[in-house]
């Protein structure tokens, strides 16, 4: 062990005149316990947060889609084919989307439409998850008598329109029709045969799913459609997928990402969890500043020592390093217990959720954690880079002493 390091942690033992110095070190060390595991609990809820309604969002809207620029598909089983050849994608569902005035004897609202193939194993895996009432399958069925099919509503809409699962539901969709593109409206009668929820205040009101055929049919477009909806394994990809996608679909097809159409609210989430981030950040740099006062105690307490060693042939340099030593053993202490803390409480909000927020507003009701390796290393490493600034004005004042003024003294 070098003997600046081995004087160091001497310095950490007290002895009964210094026991003040020894105090305020401890509770140094405590301060930056405490901003450390504040930074790492935010940083696992923030992004508990952010990975929750990403995959909420991602489950009933499209994470890649393929548009035609001349509009509707008509060769979506070629499309779907050549997409499925892509490394990386899950799976690919044709879509069509409209616009509709959905009512009940009881209610109605205006609604977006987006016809599905409930038959597909990517789909049905996705939206199972927030069926709350009835079944997908409902949307496979043979219709009833006087019934153009099922459809699946979001829980609020249901709950605007005062409806069950069973209850009938009247659409009605403007479409073009005749030789000169009129536009007319076309009434459909359908019946609720499920009901979700997934949190998401604008899909839960405004997205009625409904099988392909069936909105084909209502909307006056046999056999084509808008786009087709790609699913990825792996949301980290994205980027590199339609990329990928847009080459092989050429200049006739547009490409787009979940990042593309939520690009305003990912940056708005990004640029909040920085702001908590740097907030706590200073609740670490005020800890590790408390430093500054507990070395510059340490080195007045220990002129003498510092003049002997210096008349011992001690370099400025080797009594700089003794504080700076001191002052990251100090540090690391409080980043280590900070760091098991901040584990200790992301791991109880996760198994034990006592800890409960309004569903109606949040979409969930406990905070959500994400454990993130790579947080508790930066946090770390930025908690350690504080302390290791903050040591250097005492380091450079205890450096500075000179031995023969101190002896006079």
């Amino acid at each position: 062990m070098r003997y600046e390091l081995h004087i160091a942690t001497r310095y950490l033992r007290a002895r009964r005149r210094d026991a003040f110095i020894s105090v305020t070190t401890v509770f140094t060390a405590i301060g930056v316990m405490i901003g450390v595991a504040a930074l790492v609990v935010v940083m696992a809820v923030m992004g508990g947060f952010e990975r929750s309604l990403r995959q909420r969002i991602l489950t009933l809207t499209p994470q890649v889609e393929i548009l035609a620029y001349n509009g509707s598909i008509g060769d979506a089983p070629e499309l779907l084919a050549r997409a499925d050849t892509v490394p990386g994608v899950a799976g690919a569902d044709p879509f069509l989307v409209g616009q509709a005035m959905m009512s009940s004897p009881r209610g109605i609202s205006g609604v977006i439409v987006r016809g599905i193939d409930p038959q597909n194993a990517t789909i049905v895996e996705q939206l199972k998850r927030y069926i709350q009432a009835g079944s997908l399958a409902n949307l496979s069925a043979a219709p009833a008598a006087a019934s153009d099919g099922a459809v699946a509503v979001g829980a609020t809409l249901a709950e605007k329109l005062k409806v069950h699962v069973g209850d009938p539901l009247t659409a009605v969709a403007p479409v073009a029709a005749g030789p000169n593109n009129e536009i007319a409206t076309r009434t459909g009668h359908f019946t609720v045969g499920a009901i979700f929820e997934s949190g998401v205040a604008f899909l839960d009101r405004d997205l009625v799913f409904m099988r392909l055929d069936n909105a084909q049919a209502f909307f006056g477009r046999p056999g084509k459609v808008d786009g087709i909806e790609l699913s990825l394994v792996n949301l980290d990809q994205t980027s590199a997928i339609t990329a990928r996608l847009r080459v092989m679909f050429g200049r006739s097809y547009r490409v787009s990402n979940w990042m593309e159409f939520n690009e305003s609210a990912a940056a708005g989430f990004e640029l909040l969890k920085r702001v908590y981030a740097l907030v706590l950040l200073l609740l670490i740099g005020v800890a590790a500043f408390n430093l500054v006062a507990t070395l510059i105690m340490v080195v007045m307490e220990k002129r003498k020592d510092i003049a002997v060693l210096m008349a011992m042939g001690a370099t400025r340099r080797e009594v700089r390093l003794i504080f700076v030593l001191k002052g990251l053993i100090v540090g690391a202490i409080g980043t280590a217990a900070g760091l098991l803390l901040g584990a200790a409480t992301c791991f109880a909000l996760g198994h034990y959720h006592f800890i409960h927020i309004q569903k109606e507003i949040y979409g969930i009701a406990t905070l959500p954690v994400a454990f993130q390796p790579l947080s508790y290393v930066v946090v770390a490493v930025a908690s350690m880079f504080l302390c290791w600034i903050a040591t250097f004005y005492p380091a450079r004042q205890a450096s500075r002493e000179m031995p023969v003024e101190i002896f006079r003294g």
